[in-house]
């Protein structure tokens, strides 16, 4: 097996460090918001809050509905693998249609029901009334956001994540900017908007993205945006793998939403110290994933062609540079352990709390990198339904339970990372288990 074709580490970073970039644009968006919202001088405790309650709900969202994205990529890059593009041109502007009318139909009810929403997080008086304004202006963004990922898909699924890299950048660099006139103002010249300045930054920004996403997609792609009424026969399966995902990124975020409810009713302290921790926990996920993408366009592709010997090699390649990334990063924020915190928050309760768990964090760093590489793995052979199953399973027989039962024993933040590093560790064995019975015997 000395001689085994593998997929080299050039191929394989030519996709996963412009995905890596790309995919940290959207938490960087996040994290730039409630660093600067935290640190504002009017009710910043409470701003803080509000929007990391919205920024978990808004990422729910978009989690779901975005699975499209998955769904496309794992299309386009089994047919790119078996030279058989021309057969997935009329599904493409099928599938972005299908993203935009989704995104209308979701902003409409959630912005009618916006108070209800973050009442079920605990949410009540000042908090709320934050979480109203800032998530009513927020979710004008769901169309662009929704027909971007749709886009970035393709992008991936036809192996070149640089395009959705170059348009993430210009995205955050718009937010990073805005985010500071608009929050702060300009005396004389911008009256400063406190919370609903951010909102209005990230909706520039998400236009940003979807305009550079639109110009590469029509200068550098095969396909086009001409709608056929005669249904694409792909566009079936598309649909009952981006359900199964959908069921899948439901049950995560009941995951995101349980902790985040918690901690909403433990204090506001806790709330914002657990909208830290996870921006900051995303951030990570995000940044990891981008070697998860390059196993979602690569292992397609090699699927596609049929080559187990190098889709077994891919999955050992991408694990190790990711758990060696994961690595790094827990290094770094080890060593700045206690400053991070004081980025995003002055408060001194707020820190305490927040230093008191953020270990947990990166202590799962390794594990999570486990778990996101052989997802995306899994996304891009179309293994929808086992993902799926593995996301029930995980939520609803190992971190509920953890977060119920360390809840009753008073651990409270704690209570909500232990029940998340349970989650991690069943997700990550499942699917290594699963990739290992499948396809180590095809490779040999």
């Amino acid at each position: 097996m000395a001689n085994t074709p593998k997929v080299s580490f050039q191929e394989i970073n030519k996709i996963a460090i412009p995905a890596i970039i790309a995919g940290i644009a959207e938490p960087l968006i996040s994290l730039t918001d409630i660093a600067v919202i935290g640190n504002v001088e009017k009710n910043s405790v409470e701003a803080l809050a509000a929007a990391g309650i919205v920024g978990s709900f808004l990422s729910a969202i978009i989690w779901i509905v975005a699975q499209t994205k998955t769904a496309i990529s794992a299309i386009v890059s089994q047919h790119f693998g078996a030279n058989r593009i021309h057969a997935v041109k009329t599904l493409i502007p099928q599938a972005i249609f299908f993203n935009l009318l989704l995104s209308f139909a979701i902003y409409g009810i959630t912005a009618f029901f916006a108070e209800s929403i973050f009442s079920a997080y605990n949410a009540e008086g000042l908090i709320l009334d934050y979480t109203e304004e800032y998530y009513t202006i927020r979710a004008v963004g769901y169309p662009l956001t929704l027909v971007t990922f749709a886009i970035f898909g393709i992008f991936r699924g036809l192996q070149n994540t640089l395009w959705a890299m170059k348009a993430s950048l210009a995205g955050a660099v718009v937010n990073v900017s805005l985010d500071y006139l608009l929050v702060y103002g300009i005396e004389g010249f911008i009256p400063p908007m406190h919370l609903a300045g951010a909102a209005y930054a990230s909706v520039a920004a998400q236009a940003t993205m979807l305009v550079i996403a639109l110009y590469f997609f029509f200068k550098k792609t095969p396909f086009h945006l001409k709608l056929s009424f005669n249904i694409n026969p792909r566009m079936k399966p598309l649909l009952l793998m981006a359900a199964n995902l959908f069921i899948r990124t439901a049950a995560l975020n009941f995951a995101i939403y349980l902790a985040n409810a918690y901690a909403t009713d433990y204090g506001k302290s806790y709330i914002a110290a657990q909208s830290i921790l996870m921006n900051i926990w995303l951030f990570f996920s995000f940044f990891i994933d981008g070697y998860a993408n390059a196993g979602n366009a690569i292992g397609g592709k090699l699927l596609g062609a049929k080559d187990y010997v190098r889709l077994w090699n891919l999955s050992k390649d991408i694990s190790k540079y990711a758990v060696y990334i994961a690595l790094i990063l827990m290094a770094i924020c080890g060593i700045f352990y206690t400053q991070i915190g004081e980025i995003f928050n002055k408060d001194a309760v707020v820190l305490s709390l927040f230093s008191s768990v953020f270990w947990v964090v990166l202590a799962m760093q390794p594990i999570n990198a486990i778990a996101f590489m052989f997802d995306g793995i899994f996304k891009g052979l179309g293994e929808a339904k086992y993902l799926r199953n593995v996301l029930l399973i995980a939520t609803f027989l190992g971190f509920t339970p953890t977060l119920l039962i360390a809840d009753y024993f008073g651990l409270k933040l704690y209570a909500i990372w232990l029940g998340f590093f349970v989650w991690m560790l069943i997700r990550s064995s499942t699917l290594v288990i699963k990739f290992r019975r499948k396809y180590l015997q095809k490779e040999v």
